[in-house]
């Protein structure tokens, strides 16, 4: 029964991640969080499970579920600011630790396993689950109703080392930058 409530502990912790909001808006305005990116995140890798036949899509959803719970003490910081990635990587590597605490280890050493490798990028799954997680981005600052000078232009460059290791990846890309491409224009943010 310990177990149990352990687990219970931990998905009472994961609240946090619905507060912890992000550089990102909603057509009405508010704020998106950590929960809300992850979650469409995810369901954006299920979408694609025909074209993916050789990757293990439900590892894929696995890393998209996981790969921001490190932001859950800290909150999300902006692609735009200038941060060191070791840094970033163990900051959210001590709150990952300290969010699973109360897991029962075999499932807490599961969850680290998987965002340790979404972090390192090497496998095809992170590989695509680092794509899906920067176009997934771009498409929520492309359907939001953004503050006043919004960077759309940003996007243009932001994560697209990530989209060139799959034709289907590329295209789902060129469709998004495309996107990226009217908001620039239709903001008159054109440089």
């Amino acid at each position: 029964m310990h177990e149990y409530e352990d687990i219970i502990d931990f998905v009472r912790e994961l609240e946090r991640l619905k507060d912890t909001t992000r550089t990102a808006w909603t057509k009405e305005s508010r704020p998106e969080s950590v929960a809300e990116h992850s979650w469409r995140l995810a369901l954006f890798a299920l979408s694609l499970e025909d074209y993916f036949e050789d990757i293990d899509l439900n590892k894929v959803m696995r890393m998209c579920l996981v790969h921001d719970m490190g932001e859950a003490y800290e909150g999300d910081i902006s692609a735009k600011i200038e941060e060191n990635k070791q840094d970033k990587f163990k900051r959210e590597e001590a709150a990952l630790f300290r969010l699973t605490t109360a897991l029962p280890e075999n499932i807490r050493q599961r969850f680290l396993a998987v965002w340790r490798e979404y972090n390192d990028g090497e496998t095809m799954e992170a590989k695509l689950a680092k794509a899906l997680d920067k176009m997934e981005t771009i498409i929520q600052h492309n359907q939001g109703n953004n503050p006043g000078g919004f960077d759309y232009e940003f996007n243009l460059e932001y994560g697209k080392e990530y989209a060139f290791f799959n034709p289907v990846v590329r295209t789902l890309r060129e469709i998004i930058d495309q996107e990226t491409r009217s908001k620039v224009k239709s903001s008159g943010d054109e440089r």
